[in-house]
């Protein structure tokens, strides 16, 4: 059997490279990440459900992939969920031989053993260059390129339902004198973790569960990040807004930013190809200072949409983009990158701080 594989775009384009994962046909939405580190932490990052990535640095692979260690929370320690999400994974240079002390397989074997295809030989600085100029794009990975491709949107689904939990899950750290209620959207670990830290008592819910139901006074509430169009997540904007009223503290990461937007009064729209690496540059707009910022999104608050008791937080010094939104008398506030980083830069993460303080 040939190992080659094909990408096949929407618009008929076709790149051809030899597998390296399963071997397997597969669709989904290609994007791309500029990060030059992270690739366990990306794959296994919910945000990317369905989405074929594209790795813009040239070698992947020559660290491998860690163990699935855990803390002393019980959460892994290496990676961002329990599973991979995303649908294909390609890369210029796949490096057969790995080498680091962490490592226990490569990330052809630990690709091959989740069913997911990955494509090696590919020209992936041309494959990103016309995805910028053209927006991301549909796109099949296919054994036999003849056949006719079987293209799927995942953003006309409600991705968010497929990587939540399940049911609710309570982690209370030793000392905890605050306790928040996550709204788990397809959370990365480390937010998780970076609340645990904090020794912040925590009630885990899944995203159309209503946290007040419970029947628990929380001292704050935080909205995760997750994957899909944020316009399709309506129960999920009804839980901030009832936070609103109850005048407690929210807090929200990517998805949740869009879901603050939303729940504001404003609204959001689609970016022609997103965001997705660790060096992306945020300006807090109410100091000047600039933050390099680890990111994964495709959608974006408009601006314009906000009410006037609403401020624009953080914006990118790159495309202007939105980066981050805030109510201007109440402690309601998110941003659109990952202060908890992993893989990336840490110069944010002092918002965790920000947020237990106005608990």
């Amino acid at each position: 059997m040939s190992n080659s594989i094909t990408l096949t775009l929407k618009d008929g384009t076709q790149l051809t490279g030899q597998s390296f994962g399963a071997h397997v046909d597969s669709a989904g939405e290609v994007v791309f990440n500029t990060g030059m580190v992270g690739y366990p932490e990306s794959i296994t990052d919910p945000s990317y459900k369905d989405q074929i990535l594209v790795i813009t640095y040239p070698l992947v692979g020559n660290y491998g992939i860690p163990g699935e260690d855990r803390d002393d929370f019980g959460i892994l320690k290496y990676f961002e969920s329990e599973d991979i999400h995303l649908k294909g994974v390609i890369v210029s240079e796949y490096s057969e031989n790995h080498n680091h002390w962490q490592a226990v397989k490569s990330l052809g074997e630990w690709l091959k053993e989740h069913g997911v295809p990955g494509i090696t030989g590919i020209d992936t600085r041309a494959l990103t260059e016309k995805l910028r100029d053209e927006g991301s794009t549909p796109g099949v990975i296919q054994i036999d390129p003849s056949q006719t491709p079987e293209f799927y949107d995942p953003n006309e689904r409600n991705l968010v339902a497929d990587v939540s939990l399940q049911d609710i899950e309570m982690y209370e750290p030793e000392g905890a004198t605050k306790h928040i209620a996550i709204v788990d959207c397809g959370m990365k670990l480390n937010i998780l973790r970076s609340f645990l830290k904090r020794g912040i008592k925590v009630t885990r819910v899944p995203w159309n569960h209503d946290v007040w139901s419970l029947g628990v006074d929380f001292d704050g509430v935080f909205f995760s990040n997750g994957p899909g169009d944020p316009e399709v997540l309506d129960e999920v904007v009804n839980t901030m807004k009832a936070s609103f009223e109850r005048d407690v503290p929210v807090f929200g990461i990517c998805l949740g930013s869009q879901i603050m937007g939303r729940a504001a009064g404003g609204s959001t729209k689609k970016m022609k190809f997103g965001h997705r690496s660790q060096n992306q540059p945020c300006i807090d707009l109410s100091t000047g200072r600039c933050y390099i910022t680890s990111q994964n999104h495709g959608y974006e608050v408009d601006r314009d949409s906000l009410p006037d008791d609403w401020e624009v937080w953080f914006e990118n010094a790159n495309d202007k983009s939105v980066e981050g939104v805030r109510h201007k008398n109440k402690p309601w506030f998110a941003v659109q990158f990952h202060p908890e980083a992993t893989a990336g830069p840490v110069d944010t993460n002092y918002l965790f701080d920000k947020f237990v303080e106005v608990l």
